[in-house]
């Protein structure tokens, strides 16, 4: 072999060397999270609100209103506070039950109810917010909005 054929191949083994142990150190972004953040960014720049394809609430999102323990799915808000959705993944045996034990214990009262054969929910009061609560399996989706005057 030629020595300008073994320094090409000796280039290219420590360029694809440094490569791989970058994007095994984490160096580069997950390419999951570029996704959620492009459409986090698309969803935000056409509603005006804030949304949180993993993890984070939005800044505005009412305090008095208690949520489950779990990992947040999603959440976004519409411009205002006129509205907020939340889903939160929880390891509860009822996440239902355990969301409606936590709104009353935070002050607010059932105002509905409706059940399905695999899914419920319960409409929740403190006068200030209403609050849907509904569930399928281990997820819980709170959908809130203000109480209308």
């Amino acid at each position: 072999m030629r020595p300008s054929t073994i320094h090409r191949r000796m280039g290219i083994a420590a360029v694809i060397a440094v490569l791989t142990a970058t994007t095994l150190s984490g160096c580069f972004p997950n390419p999951g999270d570029l996704v959620n953040q492009g459409v986090e960014d698309a969803i935000e720049e056409a509603t005006g609100g804030d949304v949180s394809l993993g993890g984070e609430l939005p800044a505005d999102f009412p305090e008095s209103v208690a949520l489950i323990d779990g990992d947040i799915s999603f959440a976004g808000g519409a411009p205002g506070g006129e509205g907020w959705v939340v889903m939160i993944s929880s390891s509860a045996a009822d996440p239902v039950a355990d969301a409606a034990a936590k709104l009353e214990a935070a002050g607010f009262t059932e105002d509905t109810t409706l059940n399905g054969d695999t899914a419920s929910a319960v409409v929740y009061s403190d006068g200030e917010y209403l609050v849907l609560i509904a569930g399928d399996g281990d997820v819980v989706s709170y959908t809130v909005t203000p109480q209308p005057k």
